[in-house]
């Protein structure tokens, strides 16, 4: 769940809260969508549909009984929305692919609102969601932004959208090697950490082993190439968008080794036992804050998931 200083999504519902805009009788759809009071005082859980791609946030949107749907599920559906919410990501690309599928989702007549912290894109965010559609208004409380735009389709750059919609599709990196996409940690290149680890990787590891935080496959990728005694492999990771992609690249790999995927929360243990495991654990939130408790929690995690 949003702790109590989750400011975006206390700032996203003021323009509600204000007055400033009604509330709509129609089904809500919220991108990005993360629990707490602010939304429980506003949405029925039985006319808002949520989308979460990172787990710990899903998982508590669905204990506290609210709808989470995969997007390929949102975009199979046919519904469209009176009012489509939007935490954007920090990733301009990614945000921008975000804010073109909001308005392709939104019913005639409908809006997109949209709030960030000052301090990740807001003002880029605000800037991007008036050249697509132009804006009808903003407020801005707790260091965060919120803006939104006229009833849809509005004045709709139909152009702009289709290529923003193509932002974050998933692409070649490193000369092909990988697969890869905006919003992903490190999406573009490898990380330090994880090249520093594969620099110093045994190529004696055998048996089952697990890869925590597994990103877009990187390290996954290097223990199937340089450690022909592994027999099996299971990737862990919290971004459902980059365990997609893992699955992607390490299917692109010729190796007997039997692959397992599971999108979860590390931090909460992994209920298996393995051989070895690997790892460069996050020590930052999706929105790149520091907590460095992570980290140490995945530590200890892989710790006590050894044989």
């Amino acid at each position: 769940m949003a702790g109590p200083h989750d400011a975006p999504l206390q700032a996203l519902f003021l323009p509600f809260a204000q007055g400033v805009l009604p509330w709509p009788s129609g089904p809500v759809l919220f991108l990005r969508a993360r629990d707490g009071f602010p939304l429980r005082e506003h949405a029925a859980a039985d006319a808002l549909t949520c989308e979460q791609s990172f787990r710990p946030f899903a998982e508590a949107l669905e204990r506290n009984g609210w709808n989470v749907r995969e997007e390929s599920e949102i975009e199979a559906d046919s519904t469209r929305y009176a009012l489509v919410l939007v935490l954007p990501p920090r990733q301009r690309e990614e945000a921008r692919a975000l804010f073109a599928r909001a308005v392709a989702l939104a019913a005639p007549g409908g809006r997109v609102v949209a709030c960030q912290s000052n301090n990740e894109g807001a003002r880029s965010g605000e800037a991007d969601l008036r050249q697509l559609t132009g804006l009808a208004g903003s407020l801005t409380k707790h260091h965060c932004r919120t803006y939104w735009s006229a009833p849809l389709p509005a004045d709709t750059d139909a152009a702009l959208q289709a290529r923003w919609a193509a932002l974050d599709a998933p692409r070649p990196i490193l000369d092909g090697r990988f697969v890869s996409r905006p919003g992903v940690f490190a999406w573009d290149r490898i990380d330090p950490a994880s090249a520093l680890l594969v620099e110093h990787l045994p190529s004696t590891l055998s048996g089952h082993g697990a890869d925590l935080g597994a990103g877009f496959g990187y390290l996954s990728a290097e223990v199937l190439a340089r450690c022909p005694k592994v027999t099996g492999l299971d990737l862990y990771e919290a971004e459902a968008r980059a365990l997609t992609l893992a699955r992607r690249n390490l299917q692109a790999i010729a190796h007997p080794a039997q692959l397992q995927y599971h999108w979860r929360d590390v931090t909460a243990g992994l209920g298996a036992q393995y051989d070895f495991i690997v790892s460069n654990p996050p020590f930052h939130t999706p929105s790149r804050a520091d907590r460095p408790d992570i980290g140490q929690r995945f530590i200890a995690v892989a710790a006590q998931a050894l044989r």
